[in-house]
């Protein structure tokens, strides 16, 4: 039978009406079963591949009374609101087996080469990029005040700081306040060391009361913390001044932030690499005397290498982390960036040791000795790291002629077997749990960047590795500490080209780096060369790299700042009332 519809043969409006309820609940229907749904074999298939797993009908069919019961667990832990500083539980260590914390070096000694005279120069840009041990010198004998050189890189910062897209925060009355205590503390014959009266800046994830604490996004840009970080307390004890909080890739990845891309002195066009992007950019641009970064996964190393600065990243558990943005709780560590070796020995110094708060920091002192016997160190190099620099081979081979230059042995090292890129994504892993509410709630749709590999899709994804996967990769990670822990005996400290396969695998293994700058290429930017300790082994890192700076000299250029009076002020940073 044949049907058809004429025009007067029904009311339209009618069946208008019939179909709209029929969309309305169907689509109410719709909603309901897909949100409301119970997990389903299906479900268990689909999950299944995602691990590379394959189970039997039989075997998914009784596992669904206990997934769902975890399911029902997720969301009431859900209803818990945890904030980025509460810590998990489980904490990492990346001693080896057999690891004699009795045998690391704890005399405490600290000798660097403190200048025997110095002149202030006539010029305020060339002070400006005195290193710390020189500026230290002029405070002490009260050739400058604390509150001048404040003044000096507080005008630096307003003038550059927005063109190299580098400054978040001005924090200029907290600064003449601290600097003033520091000069009236100086004029009673209060000395509290080589950081007293030195501007610095923060990377804008350490919180200090009364100013903002971004972490370089949009949705943080607000945020103001009550608590101080450790980091900001003890080097106030020390008598350091902030200047500034500086510019950091959002939530620690790149030099992209919500004020724009972070630019490399030597290179307006470039960017300063990340995540301590401002630190870098602001150092090298003699915005500040010294900075402070942090490294998960290159973020000091790198953008120290792009910006031509010094850079140290610690022995993990070497400073405290509280009041510091947590990304990845087994690998975030904390370093100084400076425009010398010996600087970041003296800032070092003042920032290790634990305060109750962190329990992953060891109490261990520091030693230093920037005159001791280079011959009693004993060092490696990745030969393997050298043979296969593809750019600029020449510098970096050029590094290890210096030393051998300087009377030294040389020893060829290999890294272990293990590859640590295949558990790399332990990072991701802890960072998605770090952010997890906003992958949860869809406020990570207001971030900045929004490709693949930036933080949005990584969380995202992060969430479907298992957590066995998780604590496998772990295992793993205790296997690669043993292994490199037996390719690295008899070694103090080995040099490897700067990024290469080592800056991952020592920051899953927690190994001190410094790197420093080895040269420039073609086009005038800056290149470094990497200077890895075995744990603890800081000073000795240090003192090596100090005999190449000595012998070199590139850490005492900077960058011609003439070409920033070309580029528009793209970001305003805020500044006080």
């Amino acid at each position: 039978m044949k049907y058809s519809f004429k025009p007067g043969s029904v009311s339209w409006p009618v069946v208008g009406l019939i179909l709209s309820l029929i969309l309305i609940i169907g689509g109410a229907f719709s909603l309901y079963y897909i949100k409301g749904r119970t997990i389903t074999i299906q479900d268990i298939s689909s999950a299944s591949k995602i691990a590379g797993l394959n189970f039997s009908y039989q075997e998914k069919k009784i596992m669904l009374p206990a997934l769902k019961d975890n399911l029902a667990s997720y969301k009431k832990m859900r209803n818990i609101h945890l904030e980025n500083s509460v810590t998990p539980a489980l904490i990492f260590n990346a001693l080896p087996a057999g690891f004699d914390l009795r045998a690391v070096e704890t005399d405490g000694q600290f000798i660097y080469d403190d200048p025997v005279s110095l002149e202030v120069p006539e010029s305020e840009e060339a002070l400006a990029f005195y290193p710390v041990t020189d500026l230290a010198w002029l405070i002490k004998n009260r050739k400058i005040s604390s509150e001048y050189l404040t003044r000096i890189y507080l005008d630096r910062l307003k003038k550059y700081g927005p063109k190299l897209h580098c400054l978040v925060t001005l924090t200029e009355d907290l600064a003449l306040k601290q600097a003033r205590h520091a000069d009236e503390e100086l004029a009673r014959g209060i000395y509290r060391g080589a950081l007293h009266g030195i501007p610095y800046g923060l990377k804008d994830l350490f919180a200090v009361k009364g100013y903002p604490t971004t972490w370089g996004s949009p949705i943080y840009k607000t945020q103001v913390l009550e608590q101080e970080a450790t980091v900001y307390k003890k080097l106030t004890e020390a008598g350091a001044v902030l200047v500034a909080k500086l510019s950091m890739g959002e939530l620690a990845m790149d030099d992209v932030w919500f004020g724009g891309q972070t630019r490399n002195p030597w290179d307006p066009n470039q960017g300063s690499s990340g995540s301590s992007a401002g630190s870098a950019s602001a150092t090298a641009a003699g915005l500040v005397a010294f900075a402070i970064g942090t490294e998960t996964w290159g973020s000091i190393v790198s953008p120290s290498t792009r910006c031509g600065v010094s850079g140290l990243r610690p022995t993990f558990g070497r400073v405290s982390r509280y009041g510091a943005m947590a990304l990845s709780w087994s690998m975030d560590k904390i370093g100084p960036l400076a425009r010398s070796v010996e600087d970041l020995a003296l800032i070092f110094r003042a920032m290790i040791g634990p305060d109750g708060q962190d329990r992953t920091v060891f109490d261990l002192p520091f030693s230093y000795n920037g005159r001791s016997d280079l011959k009693k160190i004993k060092i490696g190099y990745h030969k393997k790291s050298f043979d296969e620099a593809r750019h600029h081979q020449d510098k970096y081979l050029a590094v290890l002629d210096v030393l051998r230059s300087l009377g030294l042995e040389l020893q060829e090292i290999e890294l272990p077997e293990i590859d640590p890129e295949i558990i790399s994504f332990i990072l991701n892993v802890e960072a998605a749990a770090a952010f997890d509410e906003l992958t949860r709630t869809g406020q990570d749709d207001l971030m900045v960047r929004q490709g693949p590999e930036d933080w949005p899709n990584i969380f995202r994804q992060a969430r479907f590795v298992p957590a066995v996967e998780y604590i496998q990769a772990n295992r793993l990670r205790s296997l690669l500490i043993e292994q490199f822990a037996a390719r690295l005996k008899g070694i103090d400290v080995y040099l490897t080209t700067s990024g290469g396969s080592s800056l991952l695998l020592t920051n899953l293994t927690g190994q001190p780096t410094v790197v420093v700058p080895c040269g420039f290429d073609d086009k005038g930017h800056p290149l470094s060369i990497s200077f890895i300790g075995n744990l603890f082994k800081e000073g000795l890192a240090l003192r090596l790299a100090k005999a190449y700076q000595q012998a070199t000299g590139f850490h005492l250029k900077h960058p011609d700042l003439s070409l920033l009076d070309q580029l528009k002020d793209a970001h305003r940073p805020e500044e006080e009332d």
